[in-house]
């Protein structure tokens, strides 16, 4: 019997909060339906036609379970790794970086095919949908300069096409406050522990999950279904509820 209830009880809190976070997704959806697209791309970051060389991308946007839960969603994404940039391989421990003395900002690395998902294309979903680029060293409920809002760029074409969207953007006035996403050069990538490594898929239920990372899935799949993996969209094992 007690096992029966703590069944029921834990879905119902699901239920509540799954029902609070899909409000977040269709508010935010509504909001950015007409999205500035990103500058031209230099010629330099564009596919080619001929033998495709994957490129690597490091985005930090708040915690790592939701940016990497989006991105690793997209078409042409092909891996993900959840961990830490901006400091020394000596603190890139959780705990260590929890603290946020260490430099580190909680990060995604991402490997993907020009030809497939374009730089821009990046862009304009962690702009639009990962973070809220206007919030300095914090997003939503969670605090300190680990949670920064970061582009850490591996080329001078990565540098120049962020800076520009970001001018875009403030010019077009998408943000009702300035953004702060800083961009620097990318110096190292550590993974984070694994049971970081795609803890929203693995965990689904966990309550910060459903609140805060699932919305932005959901706001994904409304606003870019052609850039979402048809499998997510098709699947069952999606947002709870």
């Amino acid at each position: 019997m007690k096992s029966t209830y703590s069944k029921l009880r834990a879905f119902a809190i699901v239920t509540l909060v799954t029902t609070l976070a899909a409000g977040c997704a269709a508010t935010s959806a509504h909001a950015l339906n007409n999205f500035p697209d990103p500058p031209a791309e230099p010629t330099a970051m564009q596919a080619n036609g001929t033998a495709t060389t994957l490129q690597k991308a490091v985005f930090s946007g708040g915690c790592f379970w939701g940016v990497q839960g989006v991105f690793e969603r997209l078409k042409g994404v092909e891996s993900t790794f959840t961990g830490y940039s901006g400091g020394s391989a000596a603190t890139a421990q959780y705990e260590i970086v929890s603290t946020g003395t260490t430099g580190h900002a909680e990060s995604v690395e991402l490997t993907y095919d020009p030809s497939v998902i374009s730089y821009g294309t990046l862009l304009k979903v962690f702009f639009s949908v990962v973070q809220n680029p206007t919030e300095l060293n914090y997003q939503g409920p969670d605090h300190g300069t680990q949670y920064r809002s970061v582009i850490f760029y591996m080329n001078d074409q990565q540098k120049e096409l962020a800076q520009a969207y970001i001018k875009k953007l403030d010019a077009a006035k998408t943000f009702s406050s300035p953004i702060v996403t800083q961009v620097v050069p990318f110096k190292a990538f550590y993974n984070a522990e694994e049971y970081h490594q795609h803890f929203m898929d693995n965990n689904p239920y966990y309550p910060y999950i459903v609140y805060w990372d699932w919305p932005k899935v959901k706001a994904l799949e409304k606003l870019y279904p052609n850039l979402v993996v048809e499998r997510y969209l098709t699947s069952d094992a999606k947002m709870p509820g």
